[in-house]
């Protein structure tokens, strides 16, 4: 790692090996979708999410001008940060993916529960009135599969230089 801290430009040696991306998964729901809008400008918002089977899991409404959009370019972005979950070190992860729009009852009725209950942990009566919410008549689903991956782990940089490290970073973590 010495040679790497000569170079802070490479962050290629810092990213997030495959048990640190699977606990910031399980540590947060939330992602920017980012998409081509009409006019062929990024567009992003902050969604909750699921990942399954190795894809990424969105829903949303038929009437939000994305469901239109990603079905015209599947061609989407999502970025995954540890900023507020419980995760102490900053990571993060980017992915390049093509997004399948899914309004089938087969995929609503596996994802929709899967998403309720993942999004109120532990509280059964309170995913159940979450799953009604969603369960909606313009309800669609959005399937993200992921083709290209950056991640990103701020605990390696940090334990090249100390002297960088936040104030709010433990000191030789490595979540």
């Amino acid at each position: 790692m010495a040679d790497q801290a000569k170079n802070w430009e490479d962050v290629k040696s810092y990213s997030l090996d495959e048990q640190a991306e699977q606990a910031l998964f399980d540590a947060q729901i939330e992602c920017t979708l980012i998409w081509a809008s009409k006019d062929g400008w990024p567009m992003g918002v902050i969604v909750n999410y699921i990942q399954r089977k190795g894809r990424f899991w969105l829903t949303a409404s038929e009437e939000r001008p994305r469901v239109n959009q990603i079905r015209k370019d599947p061609r989407v972005c999502i970025a995954i940060s540890s900023k507020g979950s419980s995760i102490v070190e900053r990571q993060s992860l980017t992915y390049k993916c093509e997004a399948i729009v899914h309004t089938d009852r087969e995929t609503l009725d596996w994802v929709l529960p899967e998403f309720a209950n993942a999004m109120r942990p532990g509280q059964p009566e309170k995913a159940a009135a979450f799953l009604a919410m969603l369960d909606s008549p313009e309800r669609v689903v959005f399937e993200l599969i992921p083709n290209k991956r950056v991640g990103f782990d701020s605990a390696k940089m940090w334990a090249a230089s100390e002297a960088a490290r936040p104030s709010d970073s433990p000191s030789g973590s490595t979540h």
